[in-house]
């Protein structure tokens, strides 16, 4: 008799999953309590696999003989506690593709901030270089999906925090940590601690053949790196000093050296522009040397990489006024980055579901740089109480259209509106992509 694979949630990673344990021969079951979009139905039918929306039947899916939980449910969940009680194994999306990769080789690549744009470079350094590889995870299709119906001899992984919660065999050829900063706290029982580990789940299980790609000069990693023991090779990036292997930057020089190999290249030939996107470089570049991609090659990608939509997305110029789309970031430290990277003075349009924000880490910046607040959301008393004395005039709006209209209101020849609201999207908004793509309308709009 078949196992019966549960799969709670039909977004990207549960239709994905789906697809993957059926080609594998399970008995699937697809449960997801809210309504599932019309283009996931529709490939959950034409597969033949049985679903439901709308609810939970709970005898069904406490008869299963594992779960797989799509990343976006809670541990607090009502029903994960029950599968939980009843000792039914339950896995992330990444554990089952993993499972079925065969002969497949992942780049996995996690942080709090520059995952995205580290795994995007990566790819596209990978191939122009010949490499035979899929975009996949947070980023891209779904890795299990990309598994069933096109596998590849590379994947190159952006992976959250949550896929990394329920692993159990997991291991990526060469594991890459941008950073770690307080995020998704509130799914992590408010402890930095619970968070930093599920980060650091991305080396559990690797060989001595692997390799750790890590950012040695964030603070949280190199506190933490000799808690969690790893067994692969250690490939640091850093900007203080110049490790034996590893990346770094000298007098505007990157280094690249990763077993006998060294790539060298200016700071000033690449695309992607900001001290943050330095260090995206840095790792992307490495993971690019250890797979042995050509250094023409990993210079050419450096310098023709196109930045993505919703992070530092340049929109439009009206008026002489800037206006740039980071949607993306979703915490404080991602507001940070863009910010330092700011030479012009700035409207900044903030707010939305707040994760427990602490404000103060972007107060200097704000005072520096900042000519006016927009605030966007449905609460945003917890910014004017952070900013009231830095910021000389804060304004609410409750759309993208009237956020838009105040910061072109308040700014002038030669400043920019930038969206970089530092808080989640789901007060207002589907996600950050709906941000971001009404925000830019609103613009065009002007």
């Amino acid at each position: 008799m078949p196992e019966r694979m549960i799969i709670l949630g039909a977004g990207e990673s549960g239709v994905g999953a789906a697809i993957l344990a059926s080609r594998k021969g399970y008995e699937v079951f697809v449960s997801d309590g809210g309504k599932i979009q019309d283009e996931h139905k529709k490939t959950l039918e034409e597969k033949g696999i049985e679903y439901e929306e709308g609810k939970h039947s709970e005898e069904r899916i406490l008869n299963g003989s594992e779960v797989m939980k799509s990343p976006g449910i809670p541990e607090k969940n009502e029903l994960v506690r029950q599968i939980r009680y009843k000792g039914i194994p339950v896995i992330s999306e990444m554990e089952l593709a993993y499972r079925f990769m065969g002969n497949g080789r992942m780049v996995g690549i996690t942080g709090s901030n520059g995952k995205t744009t580290t795994t995007a470079l990566t790819y596209h350094i990978c191939k122009q270089g010949g490499l035979d590889c899929a975009l996949v995870g947070n980023i891209g299709v779904s890795i299990a999906r990309q598994v069933a119906e096109d596998p590849k001899p590379w994947y190159i992984t952006e992976i959250s925090s949550f896929q990394l919660d329920d692993i159990k065999m997991f291991r990526p050829d060469i594991a890459i940590l941008t950073n770690i900063t307080e995020d998704h706290l509130d799914r992590y029982d408010y402890r930095f601690e619970n968070y930093i580990r599920s980060k650091f789940n991305i080396v559990k299980h690797q060989l001595t053949t692997d390799h750790f790609i890590y950012n040695d000069d964030d603070p949280v990693i190199k506190e933490h790196l000799g808690r969690y023991s790893f067994q692969s090779n250690p490939l640091p990036f850093t900007m203080q000093q110049e490790p034996n292997q590893g990346g770094f930057i000298r007098n505007g020089q990157m280094t690249l050296k990763a077993g006998s190999e060294t790539v060298q290249m200016s700071i000033y030939d690449f695309a992607l522009k900001g001290i943050h996107n330095q260090y995206n470089t840095l790792a992307a570049g490495l993971a690019a040397v250890t797979i042995g991609i050509r250094k023409d090659k990993i210079r050419e990608a450096v310098q023709s990489f196109q930045s993505l939509e919703h992070r530092m997305e340049f929109v439009s110029t009206v008026r002489g006024v800037e206006f740039i789309n980071d949607s993306k970031a979703t915490n404080v430290n991602s507001t940070w980055y863009a910010l330092e990277s700011m030479q012009k003075p700035v409207i900044l349009i903030l707010g939305g579901l707040d994760k427990g924000n602490d404000y103060s880490l972007i107060r200097e910046l704000v005072r520096e740089k900042v000519k006016a607040i927009v605030c966007m959301g449905v609460d945003n008393r917890k910014i004017h109480e952070a900013f009231q004395n830095d910021v000389g005039i804060m304004v609410n709006t409750e759309s993208a259209r009237e956020a838009v209209k105040s910061s072109f209101h308040l700014a002038d020849k030669g400043d920019v509106v930038l969206l970089s609201p530092a808080c989640a999207s789901f007060d207002l908004f589907k996600n950050y992509e709906d941000r971001g793509k009404q925000f830019k309308e609103a613009v065009r709009d002007l």
